[in-house]
């Protein structure tokens, strides 16, 4: 199947709901106009759908594979991350000074959406690379900034993120791996990583391995883990690449999903010890990895919504092909089958709510650039803390959209969805990795609770629920049954937010079980009603626009109409979430370890 991105919701959302005016408005950003956004999304859209998107399903039908400790990614994949380089693509939002482009993270949002609506096992590799080069950004050395960010920012080397080992998963605390200072500024270091995406591949001419290792007199648990370049081959003092490093993938894993994407096995310093050199200060390495994560993070969230808006394409192409039954109002023979009430409801479902969240992450993009940029440094501080709070439910809401809109995919296909040619099976089975890789939903929930609610006491999470009750005012002044249905479900729903934030708020000291039996269900309310607000906006603007006889009335029709749907069907469920948030622990740590 095809992939067409949707510029006109993307611009629309960037323009109307994210604040790209705002945005180019602030130093630095004075080139990323409309004009130049709808620009790059065009191109972007050219590159994606033609490149990239056709290699999909062929990739996941001849993955990646390793031999002899190195791994031939699928056909295709080389030549086009090639093009993806020497285009600029991955410089989107990195600094000018180092090749980059500058653009703010708005302007690149969509640009990440496309490229994993497209081809998800492909966009891991640059995702990765972003990550190494916001740390490396952050944390690095004018030295290691000269050596690394330039050949990553071109495509010519890629990143990597090595945290996992065999003992430790989420748990970094029990991590093994040692580095061993040499005396000369560099460390030699020992251990094994796993589920190392892009690990070992042969797009690129080196890979930038950032691995989270111990230090001989390193305090146990996390405050004692440091971050250290380690790369697969050495770089000379002039950037060119010397010897092979001790760093060996030696073996990739066989996959549900993201078949095409190489997730390896590497071993550091079986033949000597890996030489690497030391990011920031000993013993920061975790405060540094996590702005990678939080980097990969929303990018996964990017990754829920393009994985599902493509699960919604094909869908819709589908359902106005496939011709079965008669209409139930009376036809003269059968009908295509997005005819059918619950195929429209099952469409319905899922477009309502790749919109909402492309809106909610796009909203949090354009927060971002306000954070990083704006000149009063109250404003900024003020604006990463929303930020901060948004990020897990971007990353948990998002992902756990995709599965239930790639899993409805496969329900409108029906049989045929069950058939791997098709293709709808394929988005089903990648989704499923996005709620578990780069923070479970879980571990989302539990950052959300404890980093982002607790710590400021909801503060955070009240001034949001200010901004969403200012909407609900807007929608009581607009006529129509559309906008009271939204204003009825906007309203209850966020009484519900309100209402679990003071509860994760208070009972945090004195039963702390009872909150994180929740904190699942406490983002995806979060998700539900942020979703709803930003689809609420949506279809207020859409309004005026049509009031006013500008610009696409079919567009802004579908607006109102798609908004009215996620309310009913979508946001409604959130006094169910209230409900089983603050009266349901009881039943999840009744039952004894011995009665499962």
């Amino acid at each position: 199947m095809s992939y067409q991105a949707p510029l006109k919701d993307m611009l629309f959302v960037m323009n109307e709901l994210a604040g790209l005016a705002a945005v180019s408005a602030l130093p630095g950003n004075e080139d990323a106009n409309a004009e130049t956004a709808e620009a790059v999304l065009e191109e972007n859209a050219k590159f994606c759908g033609n490149v990239v998107a056709p290699l999909n399903h062929s990739a996941d039908k001849e993955p990646s594979f390793w031999h002899d400790g190195q791994v031939s990614t699928s056909k295709g994949f080389k030549e086009a991350f090639k093009a993806f380089g020497e285009a600029g693509w991955q410089g989107v939002q990195h600094p000018t000074e180092f090749g980059g482009q500058g653009l703010p993270k708005l302007l690149a949002t969509p640009c990440i959406e496309m490229l994993n609506a497209a081809n998800v096992s492909f966009a891991l590799c640059p995702l990765l690379s972003d990550g190494a080069i916001e740390a490396l950004l952050t944390a690095g050395s004018d030295e290691q900034k000269a050596i690394y960010l330039e050949k990553l920012i071109s495509g010519q080397w890629t990143g990597t993120m090595n945290l996992t080992e065999p003992q430790a998963g989420s748990d970094l605390a029990a991590v093994r791996t040692r580095a061993v200072p040499q005396g000369d500024g560099t460390f030699k270091v020992f251990g094994t990583k796993i589920f190392i995406t892009y690990g070992e591949h042969d797009m690129a001419e080196n890979i930038v391995h950032l691995v989270l290792a111990r230090t001989p007199d390193a305090p146990a648990g996390v405050k004692g883990i440091s971050l250290f370049i380690v790369p697969k081959f050495l770089v000379n003092a002039d950037g060119s690449l010397g010897a092979r490093n001790d760093a060996h993938c030696v073996s990739i894993e066989h996959k549900l999903g993201i078949k095409a994407s190489p997730t390896a096995v590497l071993q550091f310093g079986d033949h000597g010890g890996a030489i690497g050199t030391l990011v920031g200060e000993e013993n920061r390495g975790l405060e540094y990895m996590f702005i990678m994560m939080n980097a990969a993070r929303f990018g996964v969230g990017l990754q829920g919504i393009g994985v599902a808006d493509r699960a919604y394409q094909q869908a819709v192409a589908f359902a106005k092909d496939r011709v079965q039954s008669r209409d139930l109002a009376g036809s003269a023979g059968p009908v295509s089958i997005i005819h059918h009430p619950d195929v429209r409801r099952l469409l319905m479902n899922m477009r309502s709510q790749v919109e909402a969240a492309r809106a909610l992450a796009y909203y949090g993009a354009g927060i971002s650039d306000i954070a990083h940029s704006h000149p009063d440094a109250d404003v900024r501080k003020a604006n990463l803390a929303i930020y901060e709070y948004l990020v897990p439910v971007i990353k948990g809401w998002s992902t756990e959209m995709s599965q239930d809109v790639t899993r409805d995919g496969v329900q409108v296909h029906g049989g045929m969805g069950f058939i791997e040619e098709t293709g709808a099976a394929q988005h089903y089975r990648d989704a499923k990795i996005l709620t578990i890789y780069e923070g479970t939903t879980a571990i989302q929930a539990n950052d959300l609770v404890g980093r982002k609610t607790v710590r400021d006491g909801g503060a955070v999470g009240n001034g949001l629920l200010a901004l969403v009750r200012a909407t609900e005012a807007q929608l009581a002044d607009a006529a129509g049954a559309d906008f009271a249905a939204i204003r009825k479900q906007l309203v209850a729903g966020s009484a519900d937010l309100e209402a679990v934030i003071k509860y994760v708020a208070e009972n945090m000291k004195t039963d702390i079980k009872a909150v994180f039996s929740g904190s699942v269900l406490y983002l995806k309310l979060a998700g539900l009603v942020l979703g709803g607000w930003q689809m609420a906006r949506a279809a207020l603007i859409a309004q005026q626009k049509l009031d006013a006889n500008e610009g696409d009335a079919s567009f802004y029709q579908a607006k109102i109409v798609t908004a009215r749907f996620f309310a009913d069907h979508i946001l409604s469920q959130a006094s169910g979430l209230r409900s089983a948030i603050l009266e349901g622990s009881a039943g999840v740590l009744a039952l004894r370890e011995d009665q499962f």
